[in-house]
């Protein structure tokens, strides 16, 4: 989805909801239902991570554009994705069906599988660096550090806290709805 080769051929928010439902049904089929609890701190808790993560990209995006020359761009690039599709279809995919099924994949399934076979810090740290470096064929610096940023974000909470991963998912899923729909950069 992310390739200069493929991307042109691609609706990228189809491919991204359908890879995003194929995952998770895998994530689901090979390691369980995930653990998530509905309640009141795990909510509050969720959006008050999404907004702390919003708010270090906010600076972020600050900082790297007085750093580096061809940050705005890159994350124009990013933006442009949108051209053409419908806001609100893309906060309801993002809210309801991407970013929570890249957390049950991403942390609720490989994590959890590589903590379970190895150590949770070692499953962490291989999480993460797949999770980046599937950024990568985009050939977008400030996306990939976007993606490394983020990963290190929720699978440095999901090694620390994997109770609250109901929280984790809920800021995942707010994160990416207010960073590319309702607030973005």
């Amino acid at each position: 989805m992310f390739s200069p080769w493929t991307a042109p051929h691609l609706d990228f928010w189809c491919a991204m909801t359908a890879s995003a439902l194929i995952l998770t049904m895998l994530a689901i089929w090979q390691g369980g239902r995930p653990q998530l609890r509905c309640s009141v701190s795990e909510l509050l808790l969720g959006a008050g991570i999404a907004v702390v993560l919003w708010l270090s990209f906010w600076a972020g995006d600050k900082v790297s554009q007085w750093l580096f020359a061809f940050a705005r761009p890159q994350v124009d690039l990013i933006y442009d994705m949108k051209s053409g599709a419908s806001p609100t279809l893309i906060g309801l995919a993002l809210l309801f069906i991407i970013g929570p099924a890249e957390e049950i994949f991403w942390r609720g399934f490989v994590q959890r599988t590589l903590t379970a076979r190895f150590s949770a810090t070692r499953a962490f740290v291989f999480t993460t660096l797949v999770y980046t470096l599937i950024h990568v064929p985009s050939g977008n610096f400030m996306l990939v550090m976007a993606a490394m940023t983020c990963g290190i974000a929720w699978g440095g909470l999901y090694r620390l806290f994997p109770q609250h991963f109901t929280a984790i998912v809920l800021s995942h899923a707010l994160w990416d709805a207010a960073a590319f729909v309702w607030f973005p950069f």
